[in-house]
């Protein structure tokens, strides 16, 4: 077949970053020729919470990807959905994680589907976002309406899709993160982060933004506080930094947690994983994370709240545990996570479970959606 990916790519960073890339890689073993379109402008400057959207490595060589997309260009959306109506691929796959996509990549795909060849098939993490606006539902709608199928990756998704489309759509978890490499031996990891070996971690690792629950945490690690224990939380701030730092210093956790608020480039994330114990999600909302995914890869123990897809990832007492979204409860999991041999024993189950999470499975089912469609 001929495959376009529309969504974020080199020069673009980021987790949707690495899986377009990684299934154009699929697609490509296995015969089919494949283009990336990614986006010219993806955010303006003014809408971004981060300090940079960019990667400064060498675009892959093993990949076609084009910068043709800007997502505030009307203009930019009709000459590009009139070039892949002319062009005819097959199958056009989009990534979908916020309605402010929406115009953009509806307006797209509408013009493109027109010339009654093409399919577009979406592979979608959010329908609603974890962060409200007026808008999001009209958005939704203009772009939903606009796919021939889905792929979603947890059954709340799958809930909240059903109110917007009927068309075909299939469940496959989200796959897991492979490009991060392997782990290192922990004392290396922690050389190479600047952290004391002589400590032990818990990781708090991703973007920080409110509805992650980084407060609740906080909370739960100054009930806890264990001796020879750090809380090391790494990611960029996308929320209020001085009310995090206020927190800390209100819970007396200054010696007690290791900050690192920066993004993480891909070639420095096994670090992190390779010098924690344990990574802990305590979201008050979700659908699944890419971030537990991360922790598959190194069979890092997990402790993840009870919200959207996250106990599908994390079968409680298998991998890790299963707790509810509050102070005390994400108190009381970190607690048993660490009695007696409880960390070895999930160690030890990774082999078995990650076997669920990969690439292959994920492109298997996008194109079974794209058959359902023809």
């Amino acid at each position: 077949m001929k495959i376009i990916l529309l969504g974020p790519a080199h020069p673009y960073r980021g987790g949707l970053a690495s899986i377009m890339e990684t299934m154009a890689r699929e697609w490509q073993s296995r015969g089919h020729e494949v283009r990336i379109y990614t986006f010219t402008v993806q955010y303006p400057s003014l809408l971004f919470p981060g300090k940079t959207q960019y990667v400064t490595t060498p675009a892959p060589e093993d990949l076609h990807i084009e910068r043709v997309m800007n997502t505030v260009n009307p203009l930019n959306w009709l000459s590009l959905g009139l070039r892949l109506r002319r062009e005819c691929p097959d199958m056009v796959v989009m990534k979908y994680w916020t309605p402010f996509m929406a115009p953009c990549f509806g307006t797209i795909a509408r013009i493109a589907r027109s010339n009654g060849v093409t399919k577009f098939v979406c592979q979608i993490d959010n329908v609603e976002p974890h962060e409200h606006h007026i808008i999001d539902r009209p958005c939704n709608h203009y772009y939903l309406g606009a796919v021939d199928g889905f792929v979603y990756m947890s059954e709340q998704v799958h809930g909240e899709l059903k109110a917007y489309t009927a068309a075909p759509a299939l469940f496959s978890p989200h796959p897991m993160f492979e490009n991060f490499g392997k782990a290192v031996e922990r004392d290396e990891a922690c050389s190479r982060i600047g952290i004391d070996p002589a400590q032990r971690y818990t990781l708090f690792f991703g973007l920080i933004r409110d509805y992650k629950g980084l407060d609740m945490l906080l909370k739960a690690w100054a009930k806890w506080m264990p001796d020879g224990r750090k809380l090391l939380i790494v990611g960029e701030f996308y929320a209020s930094r001085e009310k995090y730092i206020a927190l800390i210093e209100e819970l007396g956790l200054r010696d007690r947690v290791v900050l690192h608020d920066r993004f993480i480039a891909d070639e420095d994330v096994k670090y992190y994983f390779s010098a924690a114990d344990a990574l802990v999600l305590p979201y008050r909302t979700a659908t699944q994370s890419g971030v537990t995914q991360i922790a598959y890869n190194f069979s890092l123990p997990m402790i993840v709240t009870r919200v959207g897809g996250l106990p599908e990832i994390v079968p409680d007492g298998r991998v890790g545990l299963v707790c509810e979204a509050d102070a005390e409860s994400i108190k009381e999991a970190l607690q048993t996570l660490y009695d007696g041999d409880r960390l070895q024993t999930f160690k030890k189950n990774f082999a078995q479970e990650r076997k669920r999470f990969s690439w292959s499975a994920m492109c298997d089912r996008l194109e079974e959606v794209y058959h359902m469609t023809k």
